[in-house]
């Protein structure tokens, strides 16, 4: 059956609608962008340059007259912000196929997360996620480092540890170095400290999550586990009892990043050993097949 012919004033309408909507390129590299934060990575994730990238963002500006990114770490504006939301929203929807199930506007991701980890790298940081994904909403847990105690219905886990799971996939987010810290009413107690040995006969707080040795043998003592004194399966409470002067923690410098810059704990040696544990993002088969664990996973890779 024919078509009606389009008159000249609708053919009008269409050109100047189509000169509306932004080149989809444009849209898809201001949505990884807004994600990940970094030029570099947009401009891997895309296959582009980092200056197509940086073009790619200045054409949608002069496009829509407002300026979407305010500072120099990408944060958003507030125009950015509502505007990422439509872009995701017909992202979405150009990605679902004819005849698919729409998916629900909004997402809910479950986190079991290590409490030290969270409180000290996660939280502080945190923001820059909701913001670039204001459509998932995060539930957090805690987990118990060592014992992968987590909610069986959690769907991301970051577990403190060897690295051997056997159950689950996982990969590698920061490893880090230990050194020996104390108050600073401990030091001038106890002190001053110029050698390992300095140690000797002081309360030395233990954690399974740390072990001294570790230390000692970069150190080059020959001395053994520790096996009296007080003991902490959470990194913030034993750094929380060396700040109250309770004796000399083995801390992971990342971790112990608060109390060092408050002046809590300061350091004893300038001696570190490498941990022989890590932080590692674990998931059950399948986690990654929804776009929100995905899109967390890529985001925290990212940002540590």
């Amino acid at each position: 059956m024919a078509q009606p012919p389009v008159s000249s004033s609708a053919l009008a309408f269409q050109a100047g609608n189509a000169r509306r909507i932004p080149p989809i390129q444009c849209l898809l590299t201001f949505e990884a962008l807004a994600r990940l934060r970094s030029v570099t990575l947009t401009a891997d994730e895309l296959c582009v340059t980092p200056s197509a990238v940086s073009h790619r963002v200045k054409q949608l500006e002069q496009i829509l007259g407002v300026r979407l990114f305010g500072r120099a770490d990408f944060s958003l504006t507030t125009e950015g912000s509502a505007y990422l939301a439509h872009v995701r929203e017909g992202l979405g929807a150009l990605q679902r196929f004819p005849g698919a199930a729409s998916a629900p506007g909004r997402r809910r991701l479950k986190l079991a997360v290590t409490p030290t980890f969270a409180r000290t790298i996660l939280i502080p940081r945190l923001r820059q996620f909701t913001e670039a994904y204001p459509e998932i909403d995060l539930a957090l847990q805690v987990s118990i480092p060592l014992l992968d105690v987590v909610a069986e219905d959690a769907d991301l886990m970051v577990r403190f540890g060897p690295g051997h799971y056997a159950d689950v996939e996982h990969i590698e987010l920061a490893r880090d170095v230990v050194t020996p810290l104390a108050s600073p009413a401990f030091v001038r107690e106890h002190g001053p400290f110029e050698r390992p040995e300095d140690l000797e006969g002081l309360p030395l707080l233990r954690s399974p999550l740390e072990p001294w040795r570790t230390w000692f043998s970069v150190s080059g003592l020959d001395w053994a586990e520790p096996s009296e004194g007080s003991q902490f399966n959470d990194i913030g409470l034993m750094c929380d009892a060396a700040a109250a002067g309770m004796g000399v923690a083995l801390v992971r410098l990342k971790l112990g990043a608060p109390w060092l810059d408050y002046g809590t704990l300061v350091r004893l040696l300038p001696i570190e050993a490498p941990s022989p544990h890590a932080h590692y993002l674990c998931w059950r088969t399948g986690a990654m097949e929804r776009w929100e664990c995905s899109a967390f996973a890529q985001w925290l890779k990212a940002t540590l």
